[in-house]
């Protein structure tokens, strides 16, 4: 039978004086509660559970977290908050409670209703970073499992780690986490890859050890030779996702990659990792720019060794890191290393600053109200940096390669970014498309009169900096198109002799917003503005009198006309639409679907009475609808399973990159919609505009077209025409 033995033993080596009878309850109410459960990889739930537990105890954790491991899945079982909290004390019940909200979570990079459920996650990580620790540990329990479901399920559950939960452990510090949660994404993402690339490394296992060995003595000789002691020297094959990843980036074959095992040589002090450091380049050349000094300037998670590449033995390129122990602790264990929660000690600084980074992390992007916006800042945010560059004040940033000072100016501050005019580097003016280097101290030079332009979506790479100028020039956008829609009414408003004041006052407003199907009074100059609403659509809805204060008889439609629109009338009609549409009261009626604004299931529609030719039916907002006489409009609704293929047309504006449309044309064909016609043509601000003609078969079928469109990250704009 499963026990906590194993568990408690492997506690108490490090939890010295601490009573485990916490453990022994949490086992008890996990038996009661999910004794009968089976976990998705066919093995009982409490072997899941106590999986967990063990591994976050393996990671030296407090009582708190070892135990909140155990419970991390009792919540859904429908044992109550309160009585974790009473049972457990606050801590457990908190990290139980976030780690729980962190399970229901489904990323997925292409679906923007997605945003809020990750905001919630980061979230509960802010709150207590314990949260996010069980549910790594869950989640490397699952994908040792992962077998188990189906090869869709396994995709988007890698898909999920990989985008999410590896770049978190990363962002922790917890590098042996990250490594493994890399290797087994890699693993269910791309089999062939996986298993070619695992095959051929281990054909060569024999010959890369004698190699190791061989480095390894020459270490050992050379450093004695100069009186440097390390407690340790040893080669580590480096894990498959980032071999995997060097081939990509190079274009290169495995033969080519010289540097699959990278050496770390262990030392007693800081002083010594500088003197090894001289003895590793005085028998070898360094490789220009592969010299990086983070004992100096530690990474953001507290990460700190020096790393070089030299021409080693027989030319073949050797990584080698060179650290202490406690830095080595800490680059393997991260926030683990020294956890700021256990009894008895104060927050370590590293940590704080780490807790203090990921706080400002969920601020900021709690400013992000757009959900293709938030989703794309944070992946911006879980990158892994390799340019650091530095403030006047010494402060360090970190930065994709090919990072320009408009990526270091905003991620100082939105305000700053958008107010970028130059910037000086080392001292030295630079233009705004330097390439940032390793070491670089940036000065940003800012001006009130400076704003965002559209070019500079060309230079930036970092996600934040792109989205916060797409922000701005739509808010731009907007506020040019509210400006121009005022200037128009205001224009077409005095040839009635009246003004937009005068019908805001006496309440005739609300009917011209009405007509013009707007929701409020700047809903509709932004549609003038933006030409959505026509001057010719403002003047028609202004004519009829009682718009502007007085009253006119309504034209009526006559019986007889009514019934000469009846199918038996006229010998037949559009069967596939009727098939589709309902009139209450009224049947055999003649009707069409309007190709003006190509309605699907699940819009809001109107009939429009033609003369003589059946009813057509429009888009609730269609233009050419709204210019007609509404005495002529009938409600009808959508009937029955609306099963067939409806046209709609699309218009994108995308930045001018190669491979822009295809880009557009795959994410089309994944939601299973067909391109009918597609017509483009570039603009003179460098960009494209596409016009698409889609068959899909309802609203939710566009609008997922649409949302996933949104994710492309050349999109600028989407919108049905």
């Amino acid at each position: 039978m499963t026990t906590p033995n194993g568990l408690k033993i492997l506690a108490k080596s490090y939890l010295h004086g601490i009573d485990l009878a916490p453990i022994d309850a949490a086992w008890e109410l996990v038996l009661k509660v999910q004794g009968d459960k089976v976990h998705f990889s066919g093995a009982p739930y409490v072997d899941h559970a106590l999986e967990v537990a063990s591994t976050l105890a393996s990671m030296h954790m407090d009582l708190d977290t070892v135990v909140a491991g155990l419970l991390h899945g009792i919540l859904k079982q429908g044992v109550k908050l309160e009585d974790l909290r009473r049972d457990f004390g606050p801590a457990v019940a908190g990290i139980v409670d976030g780690s729980t909200r962190i399970t229901n979570v489904q990323y997925n990079n292409k679906l923007a209703h997605q945003a809020e459920n990750v905001r919630k996650m980061l979230l509960a990580i802010a709150a207590d970073i314990r949260v996010l620790l069980v549910k790594l540990a869950d989640r490397l329990q699952d994908m040792c499992t992962l077998d188990a479901v189906s090869l869709e399920r396994q995709k988007e559950v890698a898909r999920e780690t990989m985008d999410l939960y590896a770049p978190l452990a990363a962002r922790l510090g917890i590098d042996w986490l990250k490594r493994e949660l890399e290797d087994l994404s890699f693993r269910f993402l791309y089999p062939d890859e996986f298993a070619d690339l695992s095959a051929k490394l281990e054909s060569s296992l024999d010959e890369r050890q004698r190699y190791v060995d061989e480095v390894l003595a020459i270490f050992n000789q050379k450093l004695a030779e100069s009186h440097i002691l390390p407690t340790r020297i040893f080669g580590r094959p480096k894990h498959l996702y980032s071999i995997y990843k060097k081939l990509l980036a190079q274009k290169i074959s495995l033969d080519q990659v010289y540097d699959k095992v990278a050496f770390r040589i262990i030392v007693d002090s800081v002083k010594d990792c500088y003197e090894a450091l001289g003895v590793v380049h005085a028998n070898w050349s360094p490789v220009p720019g592969r010299i990086k000094d983070f004992i100096s300037v530690p990474k953001a998670n507290n990460y700190q060794s020096m790393h070089t590449t030299v021409v080693g033995p027989r030319g073949q390129f050797i990584e080698i890191q060179i650290r202490t122990e406690q830095m080595d602790r800490v680059a393997q264990e991260g926030v683990a290393a020294h956890w700021a929660y256990k009894e008895g000690q104060g927050v370590n600084p590293g940590d704080a600053r780490l807790f203090n980074e990921l706080k400002k992390l969920v601020k900021s992007l709690q400013e992000v109200e757009d959900p293709r916006e938030f989703l794309d800042s944070v992946r911006g945010e879980l990158y892994e940096p390799e340019v650091y560059a530095l403030t006047p004040g010494g402060e360090v940033k970190e930065f994709p390669v090919g990072s320009c000072p408009l990526d270091f100016a905003y991620a100082i501050h939105t305000a700053v970014g958008d107010h970028c005019a130059g910037a000086k580097i080392n001292g030295r003016l630079v233009p705004l498309k330097y390439e940032l280097q390793n070491g670089d101290i940036v000065e940003i030079i800012t001006s009130q009169s400076q704003r965002p332009r559209r070019g500079w979506l060309n230079l930036v790479k970092t996600t934040r900096a792109r989205s916060r100028i797409r922000s701005w020039l739509r808010r731009e956008d907007n506020e040019k198109a509210l400006n121009l829609g005022r200037e128009i009414c205001d224009r077409e408003l005095k040839h009635h002799h009246t003004t937009l004041k005068k019908m805001v006052k006496s309440g005739h407003i609300k009917l011209l917003l009405k007509e013009l199907r707007s929701n409020s009074l700047d809903d509709l100059l932004s549609k003038v503005g933006a030409g959505s609403i026509t001057v010719q659509q403002l003047v028609k809805a202004l004519q009829p009198s009682e718009m502007l204060g007085g009253e006119e008889p309504a034209a009526k439609i006559s019986a007889q006309e009514l019934a000469g629109l009846k199918v038996g009338s006229h010998g037949g009609g559009l069967k596939e639409p009727g098939a589709v549409i309902s009139i209450d009261g009224i049947d055999d009626m003649l009707i069409k679907l309007s190709q003006c604004c190509n309605p699907v299931p699940g819009d809001d529609i109107v009939g429009f009475i033609t003369t003589g030719r059946g009813i057509s039916v429009h888009k609730a907002e269609c233009p050419n609808l709204l210019t007609t006489d509404p005495q002529r409009w009938m409600d009808v609704a959508w009937a029955g399973t609306n099963k067939g293929q409806y046209r709609a047309e699309v218009q994108v504006t995308a930045e001018n990159r190669r491979g822009a449309i295809a880009a557009i044309s795959s994410v089309i064909s994944v939601d299973d919609a067909n391109i009918v016609e597609i017509f483009s043509r570039t603009t003179l601000g460098d960009t494209i505009e596409i016009r698409i003609v889609l068959e899909v078969t309802d609203l939710d079928q566009l609008q997922r077209v649409l949302n996933h469109l949104r994710q492309e990250e050349q999109v600028i704009s989407v919108r049905r025409a």
